[in-house]
């Protein structure tokens, strides 16, 4: 099921190029979008047919004339992987001299929660002169608490899937200072809940600058998986519901400026585009 976020606050569930507002549907509380939003999440196995009823509602809108808004409203945590692609080890190493070291040596990071955007959302640029870069990943949501969750679990803590951008600022500072400027973390279009994916680590996906593609991956090329990424973060950890993980870039990263726009596609979970704008004094 493809779940949405829109205009108001609403809920909605996305059905080819309509989206079927069921705010009312589910006592879905505008003025609490994440509360609601874990409420959703904690009885969606127990209403799903429900809620795939729900699709035949006339109550819809095209999905061209909404705004879509980030599908996780909110998060406590996002926790980031660094380094989760050997050849992103490689570009890294080849443009700055010295290859980072991997996910199997350094786990995960944190990038602040206040960095979360949507789909609609301009990224803005935090500083004159720095370099800002794009990564395309696949990110997805925690559904349920969780603490040592084993990698054979994990598909069972794992609630839904979306497109992620994480933008990074090149820099000798730490990484989740350089991550978590305010729209450093764009998700969307929707949240694709995990029942209708196959297979997350078997997943095309692609980013352009413009009309520029500029990264072409796969996450079976990943170091660390979806499902270890997950156990990774739970060792001697809690998750909660809301928390996000964002899996990591392959090769092509590379910077943006102001004026650019830039796509990211995801199969099976959707695409979106966002401006880049500036944020800084001119």
């Amino acid at each position: 099921m493809k779940l949405a976020i829109f205009n108001d606050n609403q809920i909605g569930i996305v059905d080819k190029e309509r989206i079927v507002d069921i705010t009312e549907n589910v006592k879905w509380d505008k003025t609490k979008p994440f509360d609601s939003f874990v409420q959703l999440m904690e009885y969606y196995e127990t209403n799903k047919e429900e809620l795939e009823s729900m699709k035949q509602s006339e109550d819809a809108y095209s999905l061209s004339e909404v705004k879509l808004q980030a599908p996780v409203p909110a998060t406590g945590k996002i926790w980031a992987a660094p380094v989760n692609y050997l050849k992103h080890q490689e570009e890294m190493n080849q443009q700055f001299n010295n290859a980072p070291r991997t996910i199997k040596d350094i786990q995960l990071f944190l990038k602040s929660p206040s960095s979360l955007s949507g789909p609609s959302d301009p990224i803005v640029l935090p500083m004159e002169g720095s370099r800002t870069d794009h990564e395309a990943e696949l990110g997805f949501v925690v559904g349920k608490k969780g603490r040592n969750i084993k990698t054979s679990e994990a598909e069972d803590y794992i609630f839904g899937y979306f497109a992620l951008l994480d933008i990074s600022v090149r820099g000798n500072e730490e990484r989740s200072w350089r991550k978590s400027f305010d729209t450093f973390t764009p998700i969307g279009p929707y949240l694709v809940t995990s029942d209708e994916i196959d297979d997350p680590n078997k997943l095309d996906f692609k980013l352009w600058v413009n009309d520029e593609l500029r990264q072409d991956g796969n996450t079976r090329h990943l170091i660390y998986d979806c499902n270890k990424c997950l156990e990774a973060v739970t060792q001697n950890m809690t998750v909660y519901p809301g928390d996000i993980i964002a899996t990591g870039t392959p090769e092509g990263v590379g910077p943006i400026q102001e004026g650019d726009n830039v796509k990211i596609h995801v199969q099976d979970v959707g695409e979106f585009t966002v401006p880049v704008i500036a944020g800084y004094q001119k």
